[in-house]
C-alpha cells in the first residue's frame, strides 16, 4: 500500500495553540477553526482542548479528593450538623474513610463497617463515592480481561488487565478520555468521537476496580501485589486531560493511598509536545511516545496531531522530559512505540531513519504488530519483517521489544479499544 492509497481519517480536534494568555505554549499562527485558546494547566481549572467536561455531580465525590480536601468536605456543610460535629471532634474518622477508600478499595458506604451506622447513612445520602458501573466483563483465551465501565449516560470506557507471562502479576491499561479527538488512522478508538475528559475519580476507579478484582485489597498485608504496573494507554490522549490525570496519579503514588512507585506508571502520548516536560517535572513517571513514522509526511496521515507538533518538536519535548528525570539508566529513558504496518512503515529504510532520529536519546523501542479491527485499512507486518526490524535496533545498541498481541479475540489489544455502545451504533448503520 502506498501513502497516497491510505484514506484520510476524520477531521481531528487538534489542540488549540497559544496566545498571549498562555505563554506556556509556542506562539504560532492559529487556524480559524481551532482559534479557541489552549491555556496553561496552571491558569485554568481544566484544559480547554475538550469542550465537554465531566458533568457536575449532584452529590460531592469522595474518590479522587486529596486528603485535606476530603477533610474539608466532611466537616463542611454537606453532612448533617451532628455528623459534622462528630467528625470535627474525632479527626481519626477522616483517616478511617481515607483508608477505606484506598487501603481497602471499598465500592460502597456499607463496606465502611467500622463507621457508625448513622454516619454511613449520612454519607450515603449526602455524598457519592465516585465509582463506575461494570456493564460488560470479557476474558480472553490468553487471560487478558476487559471491562466496559459506565460513568453516567453515554460516558463509557474500556479498561484492560494484561497478565504477565508467568501469571503472577499484571498491568492495568487505563483510559483517560471518553473517545478521542486525535483520529489516528490505525487506531480503533480514533474512530470514536471525543465525548469528554474523564475526571480523576473515574481514572482512579479503573485502577482500583482492577486491583479489587484480583484480590489486591486490602493493602499493607505484606502480600505481593498482583497489579504491579499502570499504563495510561487506553482510550484518549492523557496529556489533553493533564489536570485530571495528574490528580489521579498523585493519589496512585501517595504512600498513604495506593502507594505505587512512579516508575510503575507509564503515560503514553501521541506527541502533545508542550506538556511532555511536565510528565517528568510534575509526575516523575515513565513516558511512552507513539511515534509510528519516521517522516512528517507519513506521520501526518497516521497521527494527524503531527501537523501541529511535527517529529522535530516531539523529540525536543522528549529531551525536556529527560532533563527532569533521575540520571539512573533504568528510569531515564523514553519508550518509543512503533506500530508495524505492512508496506507502510516497515522497510529497512524506515528502520535506519528511526535509528538516526532517536539514536542520541536514552530510549527503548516497542514494536507493536498491528492489531486488526472491523473496518481497518491496514495489515500487520509479517513476523519476519518485525524480527528484522528488531535485530537492526539491537545491532545499533538500542533496546527493542516486540509486543506480544494480547486479548485480540475480545478486541482488547493495543489500538482495538472502543466503547461498545459506539460499536452497536456503527453496526446499525452498516446493516
Amino acid at each position: 500500500m502506498r501513502l497516497s492509497q491510505i484514506s484520510r481519517p476524520r477531521q481531528t480536534l487538534w489542540v488549540p495553540l497559544a496566545s498571549r494568555r498562555s505563554p506556556f505554549l509556542p506562539d504560532r499562527s492559529i487556524p480559524t477553526q481551532f482559534s479557541q485558546t489552549f491555556t496553561s494547566v496552571s491558569q485554568e481549572p481544566a484544559l480547554r482542548s475538550v469542550k465537554r467536561r465531566p458533568p457536575i455531580p449532584q452529590k460531592p465525590l469522595l474518590l479522587g479528593l486529596p486528603k485535606d480536601k476530603l477533610k474539608d468536605l466532611l466537616i463542611g456543610d454537606v453532612l448533617p450538623e451532628e455528623i459534622q460535629a462528630l467528625i470535627s471532634q474525632r479527626p481519626y474518622v477522616v483517616d478511617q474513610i481515607w483508608r477505606f477508600l484506598y487501603k481497602r478499595g471499598v465500592e460502597s458506604f456499607d463496606e465502611m463497617t467500622s463507621l457508625r451506622k448513622d454516619m454511613r447513612e449520612a454519607l450515603e445520602k449526602s455524598c457519592d463515592l465516585g465509582v463506575g458501573i461494570v456493564k460488560k466483563d470479557c476474558i480472553s483465551k490468553d487471560g487478558t480481561r476487559k471491562w466496559l465501565l459506565n460513568f453516567g449516560g453515554r460516558a463509557e470506557v474500556e479498561t484492560v488487565i494484561i497478565p504477565s507471562q508467568h501469571g503472577d502479576n499484571g498491568t492495568v491499561c487505563v483510559s483517560s478520555q471518553v473517545g478521542c479527538s486525535l483520529a489516528c488512522s490505525f487506531c480503533h478508538t480514533g474512530t470514536q468521537k471525543l465525548l469528554r475528559n474523564l475526571s480523576s475519580n473515574e481514572i482512579l476507579f479503573q485502577v482500583m476496580h482492577a486491583m479489587r478484582s484480583v484480590g489486591d485489597f486490602p493493602l499493607n498485608t505484606g502480600k505481593p501485589r498482583k497489579i504491579s504496573n499502570v499504563v495510561m494507554m487506553g482510550q484518549g490522549e492523557p496529556l489533553l486531560n493533564f489536570r485530571n490525570v495528574s490528580a489521579a496519579i498523585s493519589i496512585l503514588t501517595s504512600p498513604s493511598a495506593l502507594g505505587l512507585s512512579p516508575w510503575r506508571i507509564t503515560l503514553s502520548t501521541s506527541g502533545v509536545a508542550p506538556l511532555m516536560e511536565r510528565v517528568g517535572k510534575d509526575l516523575g513517571c515513565g513516558l511512552a511516545v507513539s511515534l509510528h513514522a519516521v517522516n512528517d509526511a507519513l506521520r501526518d496521515v497516521l497521527v494527524p496531531l503531527n501537523k501541529q507538533y511535527p517529529i522535530k518538536e516531539v523529540l525536543a519535548g522528549c529531551k525536556r522530559y529527560l532533563n527532569h528525570m533521575p540520571s539512573t539508566s533504568r528510569h531515564r529513558r523514553i519508550t518509543f512505540e512503533y506500530v508495524m504496518l505492512d508496506g507502510i512503515n516497515d522497510s529497512m529504510a524506515d528502520a535506519r531513519q528511526l535509528v538516526k532520529l532517536i539514536g542520541g536519546l536514552p530510549s527503548h523501542v516497542n514494536l507493536i504488530p498491528f492489531n486488526p479491527w472491523p473496518g481497518s485499512q491496514y495489515e500487520p507486518s509479517s513476523d519476519q519483517v518485525i524480527q528484522r526490524f528488531s535485530k537492526f535496533f539491537h545491532d545499533h545498541n538500542i533496546p527493542c521489544h516486540i509486543r506480544t498481541p494480547r486479548g485480540q479475540d475480545i478486541l482488547a489489544a493495543c489500538g482495538q479499544l472502543k466503547s461498545s455502545e459506539e460499536l452497536k451504533r456503527i453496526r446499525k448503520q452498516v446493516v
